[in-house]
């Protein structure tokens, strides 16, 4: 490990079936007045709401809601629930969904006290917040985004055509605790489960390309994304069994609670990609990942060779005998391609309703990173999309 860092994660995780019933004695901690939010009602068809509202009436709390939160939050919707919060004068924020919830929980926690244009402070200047900072709970049913142990918050600006995420430094605006009980994601349809499954394997795979140096982070990426592929395969064809989901929910958290970027560079640059999509299309966020990756991929490999021959040896199991160097990063790439089209994702940005005619309006509103093997200009960046069709 070459690189200095200070970690904390100061989110309580309860893991497990009936977990929910452990947030009692938590949720006394904090004020009176709660705002529940959650996305387009499943939890109320699936019985988890009504043990959320009960578990808030025992403790006692005066509860609004924020229903209707889309997977790819606007800052529309954003608007509507900072409206919402300031009526019912936020004391809590309990999210209750998957990761575009808990995402939304957050920025409206840095947006409540604040009287500027969030849209224009945290994603457009990625400022960090000036004003009291509302604390925030998770009970999640869908994993994939690790949003219930980190403090990033991803929103949509459908007139801007842009979907910008932003990590803020402050502990205050992570999740105070989160409720990961595999049982809630079990009824899950499939393309949800499948899009989570490979946004988890995605985040690491962002935090695993970069860097020459040997590091700790790395090989806990590698047994990370060893035990997603096993358990991916498993959850894939028997959607229902709990220890499949229990690990996948489990890697999540892992994948993107900062563990794994310490000591090293890391590259986004597939989200960044991934995120120009969303914000045209409104497609599923794992789904935009599977369709712009792997022509990424094969894009920046020559730049990280080493890597990527690591990537297919120990997380693969490719054998490097007879195959020089290129070949086995090749053929790395080309088994996490078997894997991804055997869980049934999106392969192509067509199936998500992009056309050639959409490519200068993604180029324009994709970010530019430069952590990874290679600083992609804007031409690069149109042939990926095009490579991607």
């Amino acid at each position: 490990m070459l690189g200095n860092f200070t970690y904390c994660n100061p989110t309580k995780l309860f893991f497990g079936k009936g977990a929910l019933q452990k947030i009692r004695p938590e949720l006394k901690k904090y004020g009176r007045q709660v705002v529940l939010v959650y996305g387009g009602g499943s939890i109320k068809k699936n019985g988890i709401y009504d043990r959320v509202i009960q578990c808030l009436k025992d403790a006692g709390k005066d509860v609004a809601e924020i229903s209707g939160v889309m997977p790819n939050p606007t800052i529309e919707k954003l608007r509507e629930g900072i409206a919402i919060a300031r009526s019912h004068k936020a004391d809590f924020i309990l999210a209750v969904g998957g990761g575009s919830c808990c995402d939304f929980a957050k920025a409206l926690a840095v947006s409540i006290h604040y009287e500027g244009d969030p849209w224009e402070k945290y994603c457009l200047k990625f400022a960090e917040p000036s004003c009291p900072i509302v604390p925030v709970g998770c009970v999640l049913t869908m994993v994939g985004t690790g949003s219930e142990m980190n403090s990033g918050a991803v929103i949509t600006n459908p007139e801007q055509k842009l979907k910008i995420g932003h990590v803020f430094k402050s502990e205050e605006v992570m999740p105070r605790f989160s409720v990961l009980d595999p049982a809630y994601t079990l009824t899950l349809p499939h393309y949800q489960m499948v899009s989570g499954i490979y946004d988890i394997m995605n985040h690491i795979c962002e935090q695993y390309f970069s860097g020459n140096d040997d590091n700790t982070s790395d090989y806990l990426a590698e047994g990370l994304m060893r035990n997603v592929i096993h358990a991916g395969r498993i959850a894939s064809r028997e959607p229902r069994n709990y220890e499949a989901r229990s690990n996948l929910m489990w890697d999540a958290a892992w994948a993107l609670n900062t563990l794994i970027a310490k000591g090293k560079t890391t590259d986004w640059m597939v989200h960044m990609l991934g995120q120009a999509v969303g914000a045209l299309t409104d497609a599923a966020h794992g789904m935009t990942l599977a369709a712009v990756s792997l022509p990424y991929y094969r894009y920046i490999l020559p730049y990280g060779l080493t890597k990527f021959k690591r990537f297919a040896i120990h997380v693969w199991e490719i054998d490097p005998k007879g195959r020089t160097d290129q070949e086995t990063a090749e053929a790395g790439l080309q088994a996490m391609e078997d894997w991804m089209r055997s869980l049934g994702l999106v392969m192509k940005l067509s199936d998500l309703g992009v056309t050639e005619a959409m490519i200068p309006q993604l180029v324009e509103s994709t970010i530019i990173l430069e952590g990874g093997y290679k600083v992609l200009d804007k031409e690069e960046i149109a042939t990926i999309f095009r490579e991607s069709l």
